[in-house]
């Protein structure tokens, strides 16, 4: 058995024997008609603000209905979808209930994606300005019943809401976390999967690194070899990653992701990280010889030949293309460790390659080398460095650039736990849930305000994964902390706080099956 076998297996055996006490705890509970109470605060992440009203809560019973119209409907179906299976109630979604509904409510005046939750004892009211603040508002609505609101068997309790009012609103507009296709390729149900457990916790993006020295995983028609090439099996990291998604499969993943209010960010690399496109295309070298595959994890060694037409009219097609089946507002050219281009070849590419991405209606968006670029005004630059200021970058931002935070080693989800952790790297040093949760997106980098940060992002990169339950282990918890660095409001930031409702929170991830990382750092119910 080979060494990433082991480290599966390593892990699996970690996840089971640690998850054995919870199982049998939220067993034990699920027998039991009560359990104490949930208040509106036990939310993630935080909420903004709320004002409870004990002893004014909100019982649900076989006579329950939802209320939504228009626009508000499709996120209605959602709600009812998610408390059917554990209530057994029929929740159907109506037009008009009158008293003992759960009302869903499109109206103005609220932020957006924010949203008003009023619980009473003769009925709830859901209130925001479009359907993805109702979507939020579910969300939280969700957190408020216990975790077997949602099993797959009614259980014979009392299903009560807190009562009270809540008012919430997101930090930042962007919410993101990454998903890396290339070095080991996810199939689209993992990525589903995913998107899953996002939306639960209001991230809105996802972005999908589709193309690496290792891999090339989305189909470009105008360049075929592309994915027959760098999607072929034995591609990968250990060579253990083929597969590729064609351009339906890729709408679909889009379609999917926006039901759920998640916005698909595309992300190709260059002009560096380009060893698998100049195997299939031998013509983007300069010399015009294809390189030998890559399984390794070593970076910074390929280039495109930035002096040939040919490397523009590749990347225009694929930006082209790219741009065509991606319905939202960016388009990520990657730009990291570019080793191999002199400053000035850099500079030069950015200059042709940047404005293309315009030119095709999106926004360019490139990891914080690009800030080295004059070209990169108005752009989405992703810091994912540890220094404490960037000079490039806050030129950038004087610019008008925008910044969306990834400091590697704080929000990096492929970085070990502790030096014991199986699977996962540890370059940018071990990151525990607390790490990723102290600090403070406003005053990360000294010398950009916080009116330039458009929000913040957690990468997983897959040099060590190979199928959702490596996804699982090393985004839970993490990824819950820069979800709240991202939603909640810079008051509600205090560990004693957030550590107390990730441990609640255990038992719904039991419920879903998602094997998540039981730190030693969390008291998990």
């Amino acid at each position: 058995m080979g060494t990433v076998g082991r480290v599966r297996l390593t892990r699996l055996a970690v996840a089971l024997v640690t998850a054995l006490p919870l199982v049998t705890a939220t067993a034990s509970a699920s027998r039991s008609p009560e359990r104490p109470a949930i208040a509106l605060t036990d939310v993630l992440p935080a909420v903004a603000e709320a004002n409870p009203a004990p002893g004014d809560g909100f019982r649900l019973t076989s006579g329950t209905v939802i209320t939504a119209s228009g626009a508000a409907l499709p996120v209605a179906g959602q709600l009812a979808e998610a408390l059917r299976p554990g209530t057994g109630f029929p929740l159907p979604v109506v037009a008009d209930g009158g008293a003992r509904a759960i009302a869903l409510v499109l109206e103005p005046g609220h932020p957006d994606e924010g949203y008003r939750l009023d619980i009473g004892p003769a009925g709830v009211a859901l209130r925001a300005t479009g359907p993805a603040g109702l979507f939020a508002g579910v969300q939280t609505l969700r957190q408020l019943l216990p975790p077997e609101i949602e099993s797959t068997s009614p259980q014979r309790r009392r299903w009560v809401l807190p009562g009270g009012t809540i008012m919430d609103r997101p930090r930042y507009a962007y919410r993101g976390a990454m998903l890396d296709l290339a070095r080991h390729f996810h199939e689209p149900a993992e990525i589903r999967r995913y998107i899953d457990q996002l939306g639960r916790f209001k991230i809105n993006h996802l972005h999908l690194h589709l193309s690496d020295d290792q891999g090339w995983r989305i189909r470009i028609d105008s360049w075929p070899r592309l994915t027959e090439v760098g999607g072929a099996p034995g591609t990968g990291v250990g060579g253990d990653g083929g597969g590729f998604l064609t351009k339906d499969d890729y709408r679909q993943l889009v379609r999917y992701a926006a039901d759920r209010f998640v916005t698909i960010v595309p992300e190709i690399d260059m002009p560096g990280h380009v060893n698998a496109a100049q195997v299939a295309y031998p013509e983007l070298t300069c010399d015009g010889v294809a390189p030998r595959p890559r399984t390794d994890m070593r970076v910074g060694y390929s280039s495109l030949c930035v002096s040939a037409d040919v490397t523009y009219r590749f990347a225009e097609d694929v930006i082209r293309e790219l741009a065509e089946m991606t319905p939202g507002p960016y388009l990520h050219i990657g730009g990291d460790e570019a080793m191999s281009t002199p400053h000035g070849s850099y500079l030069t590419f950015q200059k042709r390659v940047l404005p293309l991405v315009r030119k095709y209606g999106k926004i360019p968006y490139g990891w914080h080398e690009i800030a080295q670029s004059p070209s990169a005004a108005g752009a989405v630059i992703q810091f994912w460095g540890r220094e404490r200021s960037s000079p490039s970058v806050a030129t950038a931002v004087a610019a008008g650039a925008r910044v969306v935070l990834s400091p590697a080693n704080r929000s990096y989800l492929d970085m070990k736990y502790d030096m014991l952790t199986p699977g996962g790297l540890a370059w940018a040093g071990y990151i525990e849930v607390r790490t990723a949760y102290d600090w403070d997106p406003a005053r990360l980098l000294s010398d950009v305000p916080e009116s330039a940060v458009l929000g913040v992002e957690a990468p997983l990169w897959s040099e060590t994964l190979r199928d959702s339950t490596d996804i699982d282990f090393l985004a839970f918890p993490r990824l819950v902390a820069i979800a709240e660095l991202g939603w909640s409001p810079r008051s509600a930031h205090d560990w004693s706080s957030f550590r107390a409702r990730l441990g609640a929170y255990g038992p719904r991830w039991i419920r879903d099956g998602v094997g998540f990382h039981r730190s030693p750092q969390i008291n998990w119910s």
